[in-house]
Parts: structure tokens; sequence; C-alpha cells
């Protein structure tokens, strides 16, 4: 039985839709795809409009994953940039820099041009600001503005003094600020939801309620769930941190961490206002980060404390309180309304996994908590490399990834002890 869409702001202001079908008996297709987040909603439109009969598969709702309770932030941040470096060298030399950084905006332009093709009604708003919540933190962000004015985005990027920050965020944490407004934020769940319709005007198959229990191997691969079964030329693993299906090869390079999240009650547009003039995205400049920003009808997203540990937080509302209160004083006491968590796929280097575990079998996943845009590339990626241009698939897919040679819940301790490794570094700043 499918599992409802978590108890999020964003399942409570989800556009109503007709859900999709369950998978009943066999049918045949070019592609299926595994997975209803945005890698799979997106690779499907990508595969629809090159030609290609699609099937897609999710085993419970669209969006119920990762996809449906993020924060909402749409932005260039590349929390793998250094590593990307060091690896796409080796296969794209002296292009490497210039690669990375269109990679930073690419998903941007995918989004806007998918929202105004299909006309989804999703909250897409326009701006951002990456914060400094202490004085080590301020050069990074000049360089990282300098670095965004030599590439051309001169209209797009200010750097905010102390004393200037409180006419873009009203909090006393902050010692300055890049803003950015190429970046956005949006309402998750509806834009994924407006996708998936999306897809299925363009002819893909979507079905829900279709869990994936095998995958049999062979020259047209069959996928097989409680009442059907596919049979496909090839098959796309998209399921991110919540499928098991190809561990055996994909084993020790993703790692599920817990993000919690809540939004409070309306603040009412005054109050909203104060705290975020220009109504932009927001997340501060730390290594395990907080980050936050206003709903269309005036609450506050906050999210922040990553667990590492892969166990989910008993009360998240409780976690998140005194750093929603340490960021706005003003908000004492504010009521919350929902609270949720979800698994983020976290890979060691940061950089997205894509991969095949069998020439017509392939993957992606790990976004480490940078997945609305990255997703929407990635998604382009594999549909071309299911068409047969591989050229942007061989960068990732040859990428010297760590695997952590232990089951997933010693790989998750691993990880969480790497992460106190960097909270202590980020104090000591």
């Amino acid at each position: 039985m499918a599992e409802a869409h978590t108890t999020s702001y964003y399942a409570a202001t989800q556009h109503p839709y007709t859900p999709f079908p369950e998978l009943e008996g066999e049918i045949k297709a070019d592609v299926v795809i595994i997975g209803g987040g945005f890698t799979g909603v997106n690779s499907a439109i990508e595969l629809a409009d090159r030609g290609f009969s699609v099937v897609l598969l999710e085993a419970n709702r669209i969006g119920w994953g990762a996809t449906g309770r993020n924060g909402g932030q749409i932005t260039g941040s590349l929390s793998g940039d250094k590593a990307m470096a060091r690896e796409f060298r080796r296969s794209l030399g002296s292009d490497t820099d210039d690669f990375i950084w269109n990679l930073r905006w690419r998903g941007h332009q995918i989004i806007r041009k998918r929202v105004n093709r299909f006309a989804i009604d999703c909250d897409l708003k326009q701006g951002h600001i990456q914060t400094a919540c202490a004085p080590a933190h301020l050069p990074e962000l000049r360089t990282m503005y300098a670095e965004a004015v030599r590439r051309g985005m001169a209209d797009d990027v200010e750097f905010v003094e102390q004393d200037r920050i409180k006419e873009f965020v009203d909090s006393p944490i902050y010692l300055g600020g890049l803003v950015n407004r190429r970046n956005m934020h949006v309402h998750s769940l509806n834009l994924c939801l407006g996708e998936a319709q999306a897809a299925a005007k363009l002819g893909v198959q979507v079905y829900e309620n279709s869990r994936v229990l095998r995958i049999e191997e062979g020259a047209r691969p069959v996928v097989v769930t409680k009442s059907g079964r596919v049979t496909a030329d090839k098959v796309l693993l998209a399921g991110n941190a919540y499928h098991r299906l190809g561990k055996r090869k994909m084993r020790g390079a993703l790692f599920p961490a817990a993000l919690g999240i809540v939004a409070t009650a309306p603040l009412g547009k005054d109050v909203a206002r104060t705290i975020n003039p220009h109504d932009m995205a927001i997340y501060d400049n730390r290594f395990v980060l907080d980050y936050h920003r206003l709903t269309a009808d005036n609450r506050l997203i906050f999210g922040g404390g990553t667990n590492y540990s892969g166990r989910p937080s008993s009360d998240i509302a409780a976690e998140l309180r005194p750093s929603i209160e340490r960021t706005f004083p003003q908000l004492k006491g504010v009521g919350i309304e929902f609270g949720w968590s979800g698994l983020a796929g976290i890979i060691v280097n940061r950089i997205p996994h894509l991969g095949r575990i069998a020439p017509n079998i392939f993957y992606a996943e790990g976004y480490s908590g940078h997945g609305i845009a990255t997703t929407h590339i990635v998604a382009e990626i594999m549909a071309e490399a299911i068409s047969g241009t591989m050229r942007e698939f061989d960068v990732f897919a040859g990428v010297r990834h760590m695997r952590l040679p232990l089951g997933t819940w010693a790989g998750q301790q691993a990880i969480a002890l790497g992460m106190f490794y960097y909270r202590l570094k980020e104090r000591l700043r």
C-alpha cells in the first residue's frame, strides 16, 4: 500500500491532483524509470521530448521522498565543487572550471523553462542571501562575489556589509552576506506534481503505489512490481536515499542523512516583511548550516542541524525552535504548525553518483543537500546518455568515489564522526 506524503507544509498546501494508477499487468516501453521524485520525473520529460516511450514507477506518491520534503531553495551552490575540480580535470582538462561554473546555473534555467512551458503554479520566486555568522566567513563570501562579477553576474549579485544586512534580513546573528538575485526558492512538491502532470501529457505512463520488487537483467530488462511487469530496452534507477535496488554494485557510496524542517504559523505580512523585507531564501555560511525562507502565506520555513547518524528526530520543532529564536528573537514563542523530516542522499565527496550497474541499467543519486537544481541537470544528462550521447555522463561516471567498506549503519556513524570534526573546526574559525 502506498504511503501518503509526510505531514509537511508542502503536503498540506499541495494543489489537488488526480492520483496516478497502480501498475497492473504487463507492458513494454523504451525506458522504465524507477522513482517519482525530481530526477525520475524530469528524466521522463527529457526522454519523452526525445521521442522515447517511457514508464515511470513510484512506490508511494509523486514527490514522496526528499523532493517533497526539502527547504525549497534553488541555489548555485555545489558542496562538492573542489572535489569536482580535481576529478573532472582528468576528463575535461582546461574546460573544467567553465563546466563547473555553468553547472551552478544550468538547473535554474531548466526549472524556469519548465515552469513557463507547462504553466506550473509553484510559488517560484527570485532572490537568495548567503550570510556570514562569523568574521571568518566574510573573506570567502567576498571571494565568491568577486568570481561572480568576473563571470558576468554583476547585475545579479551584491555584497552586503554588516551595516546594511538588516535591509535584507532582520537578525542579530548575521555579519554580512552575499545577495544573489539569480537564485530562487519554490514550493517543491507543487513543482514536482506539475512536472509529473506535464510528463503524463507528453505521453509518459506514470504509476504510483508501484514499488519495484526486483529487476530481471538481460538484453531487455524486466522490472517487476507486486501486480505488474515492465519490459524495456533501458532502466533508470532514480530513487536516491530511499531505494534499495542495485545496492550490490552501488554499495558504500551513498548514506542517508535525516533533514529536519518546520513551518511556523502564519506570521502576517507585516512581521514577515520585517524579518525578510525582500522575500529571499537565506542560508548561512557554516559547514552545517541553517536555512530559511518565507512561504506564499507568510510562514517561516526553517531547517537545519542535519542529522548524519541516520536516526530521525523525536521532536523536530523542539530541536529547531532555539535556532529560530536565536536567528529571530522577535519570533520568540511563535507557533510551529508543521514539522517533518526526510532523507537526503549524501556522497562522501559530494559529487552526484552517476553510473551503470549493467550496460542498459543506469542510476543517478546523491545530491548531498543541493537537490532541486542538481536533479534537473542530472535528468538532462541521463536522458542524453540513454539517447546515446555519453560525454557528460562519462564525466560523472568516471569520478573516483570513496566507498566505505561498511554496512549502512556503520557508514552513517563514520559520516557523523566526520561531521563532528567539521563542527568543531567551524567553532575554532
